[in-house]
This record gives C-alpha cells, structure tokens and sequence, in this order.
C-alpha cells in the first residue's frame, strides 16, 4: 500500500510538470505540503486519484487560489470534472478529504456536528466541516446549491475572514491554516437554486469548461494504457458528438455521462461486447426510446459493428 502511495503522489507531481505549470507554483506547493504535517489517524483520509484531470489554464487559477488561502466554488455543467478535479487538488496537496453531497435535508447539525449518547453520557459528535477544520483537511461540498440557504448561513464565518466554528454549547474553534473548502454545482440539475450572494462572495469562483478532445484521449488512455490510441480518439469523438446535441438540445443530459463511458471501457475489456457495454455506460441511461435511438445512431456513426475487443485493445 506504501508503495503504491508513493507511486500515485510521483504520478500526480509529473502531471503538473506535465500540464507546464508554472514553477513557482510547483515550488509553492511542495513548500506547503512540508509546512503543515497530517496526524497519523488521518492520513488514509489523503485521495490517491486514479483518474487525473487535464488542463493547465484551470490547474493555474486553483492552486493559485488555494495558496493565497481561497476556497474554490467550481461551477459547471455535467461531465466537466468538477469531482475529479477537487480530488487531484486535495491529492497534490496532500490533505486529508471529507466529502459532503448535499440535498434539501442538510442542515446545520450534519455540517458542524450534534450531541448524541455514548457511554452513559452526551457527547459532541464532530460533522465533516468541524473535522475538516480541525486537522487542516480538504472539505468538498458537493451539489452546493441543492442545500438551504438557512443550511449554509452556518458557513460564514468558517468561509470569510474569521475562519472558525462556533458550536453552540461548545468552544469557538480556529480553522487549522491549512483548511479550505472546495464546493461544485452543476447548472439546470432539478432541485438546484441560485446560491444568496453572501455564499458565493466567499468563494474565489472558477468556471470549469467542457473537456477538449486531446485532454479526453488522455484521460481514457490513462485509465486503460493498453487501449489502442486509434480507438481512444474514437470513444473521446462519439462523447463529444453526445455533448454536442446535448448543448443543442437534441438530447437530454442524462446522455453526457463520462462515467458511463469509462465503465463502457471496462465492461469491454472484460470481454462484453463494445454495442452492449456502449449500452450499459450510456444508452440506457435514458428511458426514451426515441433519444435511445439517437444515441445509439450516434455510436453507429463513429464505431463500427465489426469492432471487437481485439481492435480496441
């Protein structure tokens, strides 16, 4: 396990010599990761990514931002790595994650904390944003705008100037300096909102773009090194032609979905065959026949119904 953490942390400081970001940066980072030690209990809290995110520009403006002491809010559409990316930063970093998905029933209570019963006793049970806090983690709030704005008031003074936490009944806690918050939203999804303009002045915001077809060539031969490069492009081309008629309304999002064609990917290594697994990660994803249908029509346009495991691997 020591070993292949070794290799994951190597593999993510190539990656930003490879994107060609800047030195100093690269410099500043190390600096920072001597600089603030993770307690032993928490160190399998560190992400060891196993899908890397491409695009210097975006690389640029978020560890820039996460060096001066900003938290990030990434915003997007579907499938642009919004996720992926929140990872890689708290893997380069070298910081303990906790992951936060939000939803109309998030309150106050499952961020900070709440009293429970053990051992005879009350006792303050820590939520991910007081532990974040504490031991100077990473904390990703996922889907941020599918939470109450009464919710997320209890935020404030963790995200502005005063960085701390005040529990009611307990003590005022100081953010570890190494602490930041990292939120994503995605655009148009059903039950999203618009965040109050007080949540989002604390936040250094980054519009993350839609994936370029170098940067998803790369990413599908990263997860599969034996796949042929040929059929790479291929794959990237029939997710961007999706994306494209997605953007024009054509199809609905439940179609854009990157994951799906990663899990395609694999279903096909394993032998099953590449309509039925393009089936499985994608097709099926949307019970309309007649979008089932473009999709499908799609595929057939890039990929042929002769390929084979063979040809792709």
């Amino acid at each position: 396990m020591k070993n292949k953490k070794r290799k994951k942390q190597k593999t993510l400081r190539d990656l930003l010599e490879q994107l060609e970001i800047r030195k100093e940066l690269v410099e500043e980072i190390r600096k920072t990761r001597d600089s603030f030690s993770v307690e032993e209990t928490q160190k399998n809290r560190i992400p060891m990514p196993d899908t890397i995110y491409y695009g210097r520009e975006i690389w640029e403006q978020a560890v820039s931002a996460l060096l001066c002491g900003k938290n990030l809010l990434l915003v997007g559409h579907k499938a642009t790595g919004k996720n992926i990316f929140a990872e890689n930063l708290a893997g380069v970093f070298q910081r303990p994650k906790w992951d936060i998905s939000f939803h109309v029933a998030t309150d106050a209570a499952s961020l900070i904390g709440m009293d429970t019963f053990k051992n005879g006793e009350v006792q303050f049970r820590p939520g991910p944003i007081y532990n974040a806090a504490k031991y100077g983690g990473f904390a990703i709030l996922d889907e941020i705008n599918m939470a109450k704005s009464e919710a997320m008031a209890v935020l404030h003074s963790t995200l502005d100037f005063r960085r701390c936490i005040d529990v009611p009944g307990y003590e005022r806690m100081k953010l570890h300096p190494a602490t930041r918050l990292i939120a994503t939203m995605n655009y148009g999804y059903f039950g999203t909102k618009e965040l109050n303009e007080a949540l989002v002045s604390r936040f250094v915001v980054i519009k993350m773009p839609m994936i370029s077809t170098g940067n998803l060539v790369k990413l599908i031969l990263d997860q599969y090194p034996a796949m042929r490069k040929k059929m790479a492009v291929e794959f990237a081309e029939v997710f961007l032609e999706l994306q494209k008629k997605c953007e024009h309304g054509e199809l609905s999002s439940k179609a854009l979905d990157l994951r799906g064609l990663l899990d395609a990917i694999a279903l096909i290594e394993k032998g099953v065959s590449v309509y039925t697994a393009l089936d499985m990660g994608i097709t099926n994803k949307t019970f309309d026949e007649y979008e089932q249908t473009l999709i499908r029509d799609t595929i057939r346009a890039r990929i042929s119904r002769k390929v084979e495991r063979k040809d792709i691997f």
